[in-house]
């Protein structure tokens, strides 16, 4: 991002677009960014009661004003704002588009231009307020509809703090004495820039009012006093008169402490509270005018006065004379702001103005009535002592800063010390804010503390109930932000919350943006957190479509689909059984066994697969085989391409290698190979059975019939032979194929079936476990069904030969068979001996010889 390494290692952020001008360091007229102006009531209309209470928060709302809390405690509620979102809000509605423009955001910027991206999630973050609040106009009051504007200004303006703290840029020329002191004192700098920030927000809050104050702004000073006095001077009544000044120099009521006309002295409390407010927006070129419009220009001198004095000819030694800046008077005018501020002649807000510009931070409180206009006045004020040190060191100083508090002069102000004091504040409202999500961030993210701030979000996502979905969001393209400008975070906290919304996004149904989320955990971590995701995606195109993503943002996309099988095949909990000694009728496909069916689908988009695809279908199916479910064994052997073996062979001898197919592949295409021998003989017993228990039905000839009856009867029993002679010779055809898909199962070439012909491969000690299991299970059971066939089909000699295939040495079938299963197939075989004695043969079929 343009960071040096120097730069990295710094955790305290540096300076903003540009350093501040000498003299701005006191101001409040700073340049200030773009802003939205957030629709207000005209000033105007605001109550004409003109007391000090709560007059800014009218201005500037706290988190919780205008959420019908009344006096709710926050600690009773720190997480006031998931709650608001679990409703079903338009607000929240209106705000959904934010997720998949944010990574749009992020995929348009190069690391290189990673703060024009922040400037952007700002601009998005500040076009979605004013939809929100339009989203549902009747619930303007809403708690669900003010929690969700509060939460996206708040992401807002946090974000506009981390730009002005980290970006790096050029700075610009400054005044003499400020220049060094700017340019080395990290906290100087840093405070400055968050002085600005909190000016900026107050400055969105006010809006362009300046139009809606011009029915107040009068050219005449105090012009209600003045008619009265000149109305007692033209009349010679003695009745009675409220005692009024007689002079009108702006110091007369103070000095001959006589009070003004009522509707002037209105006039002038509404006008100090906005100038402090426009003071608070760093707004003080404003605060001059108006003081003008409204008669007071020497009013607006005083707010003049902080203007360091700067004079370029001493030095210059040029032709012509420059003309000289800022106030050579410059510190008895502070030691003056700060008496006034002292002194209780005057209003709180008058006091707080002049509080502001000497740096009175105990007068200055009072009037701060959130948690931005406190932390405001302790960076103003700390700017102003640091830069007054600064003067008092290089000599400049005078003897009347001398008449200024000694704690004033001489404060060791650091950037934690101002949070340190915010906690002992008295006012309840500004402690219960400290402990609001996006304040703890800002006050970490000005500390510079990222390990603090990385130890916030971990306790946070262990908390109940679950975090904002937006805030969820900030956090994590935060620590995206961070680990782009090569900050040391805490890897585990940084993963937890990138898995936090990674599982956000798949609750929400944000199908295309998982993967790239996903693609910034650490790889093994990103196999298993996409394949979980992947187990949930049923439809085939959405399926294609989440392969691409995951492809398109570098996720090993053959780990991810093998993971992804594996989890759903493994996630039963049947174990192999042995099986019953019925005849194998099929089992009914389960929910969970359809699942596992689907998901082989994940491994045939891409041929590259195939073998993959073999083996995963192979470990379904011998599960399946295992629990008699023959149909879908079969299914899952559908999904699989025909084209897979070739495709296997075609792709090693692309790879132009002279070695055999590794012995892996070679044992998983021999091992699909036994599967279908077994599924081709059991389809071809079913066929058979179906068959042999569906014959024709001989007519019968009723008793007593008749002629008619007895023809009928004739032509049934032609049509009977017909159909019985057909059934005959299909049960004859049946009976061999079925015997021949048998025997292949029995008699299955290169060592027998479910058998591997390669014994180097890597051990699989699961695989070769279930393979001899399935041997001992179904290879007894085809002895039986070969058994039943052709003793049902009265060839009981062939059957009494199958006793030579099993008790033969080279196939070694006898060795699968249990006890009881041996005794069984020798039950079967003397009912066979039996019945061909019947027939006058020997017990093996044989003609007796004489």
């Amino acid at each position: 991002a343009g960071v040096s390494q120097n730069d990295r290692r710094q955790v305290t952020p540096k300076s903003a677009a540009r350093n501040p001008d000498v003299s701005a360091i006191l101001a409040t007229g700073r340049r200030t960014p773009r802003f939205i102006h957030t629709p207000r009531p005209p000033l105007g209309s605001m109550s004409m009661n003109l007391d000090d209470s709560d007059w800014t928060n009218s201005l500037y709302p706290s988190p919780l004003s205008g959420l019908g809390l009344g006096d709710t405690s926050f600690t009773d509620d720190i997480n006031m704002s998931s709650v608001m979102l679990e409703e079903e809000d338009p607000g929240e509605a209106a705000s959904v588009s934010l997720f998949p423009e944010f990574l749009q955001s992020y995929l348009r910027h190069s690391s290189t231009a990673v703060f024009d991206l922040l400037g952007e999630y700002e601009a998005i973050c500040q076009d979605k307020v004013p939809l929100v609040s339009r989203a549902a106009p009747g619930q303007q009051k809403s708690s669900k509809t003010a929690g969700m504007r509060w939460l996206l200004q708040q992401e807002m303006v946090t974000w506009r703090l981390i730009t002005s703290l980290y970006r790096l840029a050029p700075g610009v020329s400054e005044k003499v004495v400020m220049e060094q002191l700017f340019q080395r004192d990290a906290v100087v700098r840093q405070s400055q820039l968050v002085v600005d920030w909190l000016e900026s927000i107050a400055k969105d809050e006010i809006g362009d009012f300046s139009d809606n104050i011009e029915y107040y702004a009068k050219s005449v000073y105090w012009e209600n006093t003045l008619h009265a006095l000149k109305l007692r001077r033209n009349t010679s009544s003695t009745g009675f008169n409220v005692p009024l000044v007689t002079e009108l120099d702006p110091d007369a009521p103070i000095r001959q402490r006589r009070p003004l006309a009522d509707l002037d002295r209105e006039d002038d409390a509404r006008l100090l509270k906005y100038l402090f407010t426009l003071l608070r927006a760093g707004m003080t070129d404003e605060a001059q005018r108006l003081c003008k419009r409204c008669g007071q220009a020497w009013r607006a001198a005083t707010l003049e006065g902080w203007k360091l004095y700067h004079d370029p000819n001493i030095n210059g030694g040029g032709a012509e004379l420059l003309p000289v800046e800022g106030n050579p008077q410059r510190c008895v005018w502070k030691v003056c702001c700060w008496r006034m501020a002292d002194s209780e002649h005057f209003s709180r807000y008058e006091r707080a103005i002049y509080a502001v510009l000497s740096g009175n931070l105990k007068r200055l409180l009072p009037v701060c009535e959130s948690w931005e206009d406190s932390v405001w006045a302790y960076f103003r004020v700390l700017v102003d002592s640091l830069v007054e040190q600064e003067v008092r060191s290089s000599g400049m100083g005078s003897e009347e800063l001398e008449e200024l508090p000694r704690e004033y002069l001489e404060a060791n102000w650091t950037l934690e010390k101002v949070f340190e004091e915010l906690l002992a504040t008295e006012s309840k409202k500004v402690l219960e804010e400290t402990k609001e999500h996006y304040h703890i961030i800002q006050k970490l993210v000005i500390l510079g503390d990222l390990d603090g701030l990385l130890e916030e979000f971990s306790n946070w996502l262990t908390r109940s109930p679950a975090l904002p979905s937006h805030l969820l969001r900030f956090m994590t393209h935060l620590v995206l932000f961070y680990r782009s400008l090569g900050m040391q975070l805490k890897e585990e906290v940084s993963v937890d919350v990138l898995k936090a919304y990674i599982s956000l996004l798949m609750r929400e149904k944000h199908v295309d943006l998982i993967a790239f989320y996903v693609s910034h955990l650490p790889p093994d971590l990103a196999t298993a957190q996409y394949a979980l995701f992947l187990e949930e995606v049923t439809e085939a195109e959405q399926r294609q479509r989440c392969l691409e993503l995951a492809r398109e943002a570098g996720l090993d996309v053959a780990a991810v689909t093998k993971m992804v099988v594996e989890n759903i095949r493994e996630r039963d909990t049947e174990e192999f059984a042995h099986h019953d000694l019925t005849p194998a009728l099929d089992t009914g496909t389960s929910a969970e066994d359809q699942r596992k069916i689907d998901v082989i689908d994940w491994l045939v988009f891409d041929p590259a697969q195939r073998a993959e695809a073999l083996k995963q279908s192979n470990a379904i199916m011998r599960k399946f085989l295992a629990c008699k479910k023959h149909h879908a064994a079969k299914v899952v052997f559908g999904k699989v391409p025909e084209d897979s073996m070739r495709e296997i062979y075609r792709q090693w001898e692309e790879l132009g290698l002279d070695t055999p197919l590794p012995a892996e592949d070679e044992n998983a295409i021999r091992e699909h190979l036994c599967v279908r021998a077994y599924l081709e003989a059991h389809e071809a017993f079913n066929e058979w059975f179906h068959h042999m228990n569906s014959p024709p039905q001989k007519p019968s000839l009723p008793a007593q019939a008749k002629f008619t009856e007895k023809v009928a009867y004739e032509m049934k029993e032609n049509e009977y032979q017909l159909e019985h002679d057909s059934w005959t010779g299909r049960l004859e055809a049946l009976t061999e194929d079925v015997k021949e898909r048998i025997y292949n199962v029995l008699l299955f070439v290169d060592g027998g079936w479910m058998v591997d012909v390669r014994e180097d491969m890597e051990e699989d000690p699961e695989r070769g476990h279930q393979m001899v299991l399935l041997r001992r299970l179904c290879l007894p059971m085809m002895s039986f069904l070969l058994q039943t066939v052709l003793q049902r089909t009265q060839r009981h000699q062939e059957s009494l030969r199958l006793a030579d295939i099993i008790a033969s040495d080279q196939h070694r079938l006898y060795e699968v068979f249990s006890k009881d299963e041996l005794r069984k197939f020798l039950q079967k075989m003397r009912e066979s001996s039996l019945l061909l004695l019947d027939k006058g043969l020997d017990p093996l079929g044989y003609e007796i010889q004489p």
